[in-house]
């Protein structure tokens, strides 16, 4: 007998119709960039568009033959997001004095083509996301190194006040970016063996039952450890989203709604004494709170940054100025810290709805997987890895919108920088071999 030809599930032409459709977005908001600031179409258009194709295409092809079961909707909003990125650096490029640095957007096609070079060697490599619970003490061993990185001698550089860069020769990098994903495995291997001692063993006191110390440990270190990169790198945001996914995941572990509950004051306390002993955490509040006073606006650090991103968002409106038509370059940092204030002046609220749209369906896949999966390691992971970035954008656009204060963190995928956008492409890359791997009762439900 013949044997019959293996079928390509349909899903990989899904996605790969999806990504074509990106495709054509993506020329024609560079087109509608160049015409709208430069009045003409170069052709360095072809470079900025070329690559981040090509390598999609590429990783498509390779999801085709290991990973054919994969989510389809994982790589188009990936595609879309860090291409939307790419054209308003390029956008913002283009109208900088000729005394600024006018290839941030070129390095930002180039990072991106690592970045999905390094996924797709990631998605080559871990065969199954299961292989990953042998490495759960190593995966901790290297998210604290990292951590600690930027606080060494000679390689360790501070950049606007926080300690979180590595400067190895010409090449620089935020290792927390990477520390995070590290510390998702950590925690999902973690929990998975620990769960039942955190829940129901150990002492009553107040109706309330207490774990044993050794057992709480891990739970105080990673307290210490996030009051410890507060304190020393100055860095309120990353801070706060390692022990919000460690609250997350113990939650989503034990179903106990005390460890929150002790969590969260933990934190608050750490953080309301930070604000009275650290003047880098009581500015960024003053900020927050009243950011039009004068003596709060012109402050070394102050909230200028915050009400030009304001008066941007406000100038764009419901429907935006149209990309080219605004002035996000006014505001400082604009192609990174502020991305979102760019964005939203010049594709207004409905432009920023499809975006926040765009995240939404990433991190609901991310659950859908999570909830689809029947071991432990594998679900906390996927929650891990999608609350990682559903926390990261509520901190960051948060800030923007004065909903908390601002914390330095970057947009996923959205932002210029390298380091962010390798730590966010990897975690796409798990996400789809998490979906890949799903039992076949899971298959056939979808």
């Amino acid at each position: 007998m013949a044997k019959h030809a293996k079928v390509m599930p349909a899903k990989r032409n899904l996605e790969l119709i999806m990504l074509l459709f990106g495709f054509g977005m993506f020329a024609f908001a560079l087109a509608q960039t160049q015409l709208a600031t430069i009045l003409i179409l170069r052709p360095d258009g072809w470079f900025y568009w070329s690559i981040p194709v090509a390598v999609t295409l590429v990783f498509h092809f390779l999801l085709r033959f290991r990973a054919p079961d994969a989510d389809p909707l994982l790589l188009p909003i990936g595609f879309l997001l860090n291409a939307l990125g790419i054209v308003m650096i390029y956008r913002l490029d283009l109208v900088k004095p000729n005394t600024e640095d006018h290839t941030v957007a070129q390095r930002q096609v180039i990072w991106m083509l690592v970045a999905v070079l390094i996924a797709a060697l990631v998605l080559f490599l871990v065969r199954t996301h299961l292989s990953l619970r042998k490495y759960i003490y190593i995966s901790m061993a290297v998210g604290v190194v990292l951590l600690v990185l930027p606080l060494l001698p000679v390689i360790g550089k501070t950049v606007s006040g926080a300690h979180l860069w590595v400067y190895l020769g010409p090449l620089s990098f935020q290792p927390g970016e990477l520390a995070k994903i590290a510390l998702c495995i950590f925690f999902a291997g973690y929990l998975t063996q620990r769960r039942e001692a955190l829940s129901v063993v150990g002492r009553k006191v107040l109706g309330i039952r207490i774990p044993p110390a050794r057992e709480v440990g891990p739970i105080v270190f990673i307290w210490l450890a996030s009051l410890a990169v507060l304190v020393l790198q100055r860095d309120l945001g990353t801070s706060l989203l390692y022990f919000g996914l460690f609250l997350v995941l113990i939650y989503v572990a034990t179903a106990r709604f005390f460890y929150v509950l002790v969590g969260l004051v933990m934190f608050v306390a750490g953080a309301l004494v930070a604000s009275r002993l650290m003047s880098y955490v009581g500015g960024r509040l003053d900020a927050w709170l009243d950011p039009l006073n004068q003596n709060v606006y012109d402050a070394q650090g102050g909230s200028y940054q915050l009400v030009q991103s304001m008066f941007g968002l406000a100038h764009g409106g419901l429907f935006g100025t149209g990309l080219g038509g605004g002035l996000p370059n006014i505001v400082p940092l604009s192609e990174s810290d502020f991305i979102i204030s760019a964005i939203g002046e010049e594709l207004g609220l409905v432009g920023l709805f499809a975006i926040l749209g765009l995240y939404l369906v990433l991190v609901f896949r991310a659950l859908r997987i999570a909830n689809m999966h029947a071991d432990d390691f594998s679900k906390l992971l996927a929650i891990g890895l999608g609350f990682v970035v559903a926390l990261q954008l509520f901190i960051v656009i948060g800030g923007v919108l004065r909903v908390v204060p601002l914390t330095g963190l970057t947009t996923p995928l959205l932002t210029a920088g390298g380091s962010s956008l390798v730590a966010n492409w990897i975690i796409i890359a798990l996400l789809l071999r998490l979906s890949d791997t799903l039992p076949k009762a899971g298959r056939v439900a979808e």
